[in-house]
């Protein structure tokens, strides 16, 4: 099987068993309605890839590749052994994305991309998978151009968007750890660090901006260990997408542009 068919497998398997988790032991009650706004999801799913197959004829794979063939980029220029290259280039590419994710709060053009992710009125797994084609097209073009500088392997770029979609299904899950959240949140970002993310409030949904590795949040001053309504009231979503005609693919497609008052 190659790279790609083994990406897709994984990718099935955790939101299957992601889904499987929610329905059977669900942290918080399913909210009515929800059929909607989870078709409207994992539509976006479809969406988003057609898109950047339309808009790029290589993704952060075939940088790495192509890099690997014109020796370019700086582990094809210096002499590391293989295991070094591997973990350096997987760190650097969630740092990367953890910057990346940062700054779509802060600057006002990428906030109403990325807001589409926050208006989501609940988290569940398929909130995972919510994000906007533009936000998806200018997160591939960084890792490309990181992939590039580097000189990754395809193995470590395969492998790091692999865990990148199952962490971000996994801590968007409605689902509780319970007694191994605390010891696992040390190295990785739980669902319940990241529902705080999620919050209506914002000095809480601007902070925990990490998808794999919590660590980059406690070194850079964006940790917050919980939300001030507590784990099983926070809230979800923004004020001015709360109705459920903008939960449908078209009005999620149109929010960026959307007139008057954006909500910070």
């Amino acid at each position: 099987m190659s790279l790609d068919g083994w990406r897709l497998v994984i990718f099935a398997t955790v939101l299957l068993l992601m889904w499987s988790w929610e329905w059977y032991r669900p942290h918080r009650p399913r909210p009515t309605g929800a059929g909607r706004r989870r078709w409207a999801n994992l539509t976006l799913v479809v969406v988003n890839t057609a898109f950047l197959r339309l808009c790029l004829p290589l993704l952060a794979a075939g940088v790495a590749i192509e890099a690997q063939h014109a020796g370019f980029g700086l582990f094809n220029r210096v002499s590391l052994p293989g295991w070094v290259e591997f973990a350096a280039a997987l760190i650097a590419l969630d740092l990367a994305i953890y910057w990346q994710h940062r700054l779509m709060h802060r600057w006002p053009p990428l906030w109403r991309l990325h807001a589409m992710h926050h208006s989501d009125t609940a988290i569940d797994v398929t909130t995972g998978v919510r994000f906007h084609p533009l936000e998806i097209l200018l997160s591939m073009l960084l890792k490309m151009g990181l992939v590039a500088l580097l000189g990754a392997s395809p193995l470590a770029v395969v492998v790091f968007e692999i865990a990148l979609n199952a962490a971000a299904l996994f801590n968007h899950g409605n689902v509780a750890l319970g007694r191994f959240e605390p010891g696992l949140r040390r190295l990785l970002v739980t669902p319940e660090m990241h529902r705080i993310h999620h919050s209506p409030e914002p000095d809480e949904h601007h902070c925990n901006f990490g998808f794999t590795l919590s660590l980059w949040d406690r070194w850079l001053g964006s940790y917050r260990a919980s939300a001030q309504a507590g784990d099983l009231q926070v809230g979800a979503g923004l004020s001015q997408f709360r109705e459920a005609r903008s939960q449908t693919l078209v009005q999620l497609l149109k929010l960026p542009f959307s007139r008057g008052p954006f909500p910070r």
